[in-house]
């Protein structure tokens, strides 16, 4: 099974023919009066025009359960994956280690394992049935009856998301362009998600962009709700901003110093109590509340992500020197604390949360406080 390519891949081709005669393997019987007339253009109008009737049955099969957790709908198999019988078998097809990597499976499984990820909640299946060399090659008839397939199989098993691997499955199956992320339709109680293709042909999209999408689906189909959180953007007299750095086993994310809000806390007690453990600063005038941030992920206990409020903090230059030691620090995954001027955060290589904390910056830098706050992204 293969996730669709990128936006902007060539539309389905028409299954019709022209009804002006320029059509393949059109003609009219008033041109031909003769018997032999006709078959000759019979046999010309079947070498022309192969049967157009979509397969009944895939190369790949279903692998579906009830009361899962989501269902990922592919486009449609690949010759890979219809040469193994699974789903996203070619090996530069990311999606078996998106998985992994956003906690929906607690490890990393080879597409000959399918049937073992139901154990996880997790279910798969394709839009259309007809394998191809990539999802160019598909018709729009390859999609008759996918939206009602998807209403049976929701009907019967009851899953609580699909997944729809690139926005040509949703597409094919409902004749809507989508955009990435939650959908307005739901099929009665389930819900709809469309996520980036995993197909090497989508391979322009970075890893990065595509985990996010995959962890929001991660954390909203968790059931769990969003924990409550704070961060602080410290700027000092030189326009400095103090980062703290988290640690991941694929990559290291430089972020605003923050967390949770416990029960019964405001959001400057929080940040203070925040601050403190994690830069050592307890001296200072808490600003205007400039951005507004969700994350989500499957990797918080107990919870599906953090919707936060970013607070702007000015304060002098100060050497960090956290409250919490080293080990308490590292128990929470951070690694390191340190100032970046504006050229510093352009440095090539960098990982931020939000993503374009540079660009970010730079406007608040430049034009002040925004009012009201402006929702950041991921």
């Amino acid at each position: 099974m293969r996730g669709a390519t990128a936006a902007g891949t060539r539309p389905f081709e028409s299954s019709g023919s022209s009804r002006d005669g320029g059509g393949a393997g059109f003609c009219s019987r008033e041109r031909f009066s003769d018997a032999a007339s006709r078959k000759r253009l019979t046999r010309v109008a079947r070498k022309r025009s192969p049967n157009r009737k979509p397969p009944s049955r895939s190369a790949v099969p279903d692998v579906l359960a009830r009361d899962l957790r989501v269902i990922f709908c592919g486009i449609n198999p690949g010759r890979v994956s219809a040469a193994a019988g699974a789903h996203f078998a070619n090996p530069r097809n990311d999606f078996w280690r998106l998985l992994r990597a956003t906690g929906f499976t607690s490890r990393l499984y080879r597409p000959d394992e399918q049937y073992e990820v139901l154990e996880e909640g997790i279910g798969l299946t394709n839009a259309a049935f007809r394998t191809t060399p990539g999802s160019g090659d598909l018709r729009r008839a390859d999609f008759a009856g996918a939206s009602e397939r998807l209403e049976r199989i929701v009907r019967d098993l009851r899953p609580r998301w699909i997944g729809f691997v690139g926005k040509e499955a949703y597409r094919g199956a409902f004749g809507e362009r989508p955009e990435l992320g939650v959908q307005e339709r739901t099929l009665g109680d389930t819900q709809l998600f469309v996520l980036p293709s995993t197909s090497p042909a989508n391979a322009a999209v970075p890893w990065l962009e595509r985990e996010r999408w995959f962890q929001e689906l991660a954390g909203r189909s968790s059931g769990l709700p969003l924990r409550r959180g704070v961060r602080a953007l410290v700027v000092d007299p030189a326009d400095r901003v103090l980062l703290v750095r988290f640690d991941f086993p694929d990559k290291e994310v430089w972020t605003q110093p923050g967390g949770g809000v416990d029960p019964g806390e405001t959001d400057e007690q929080a940040l203070r109590r925040e601050l403190a453990e994690e830069s050592g600063l307890r001296e200072f005038v808490l600003g205007p509340c400039i951005w507004t941030r969700t994350h989500w992920t499957a990797g918080m206990a107990g919870w599906a992500g953090q919707a936060e409020r970013i607070y702007l903090v000015r304060t002098d230059a100060f050497e960090p020197a956290p409250e919490w030691t080293s080990e308490q620090l590292a128990e929470e995954g951070m690694g390191a604390q340190r100032w970046f001027t504006q050229p510093e955060l352009s440095e090539p290589g960098l990982i931020f949360a939000p993503r374009r904390l540079p660009a970010l910056v730079s406007d608040l830098i430049g034009g002040g406080p925004p009012s009201p706050p402006i929702d950041v992204g991921v």
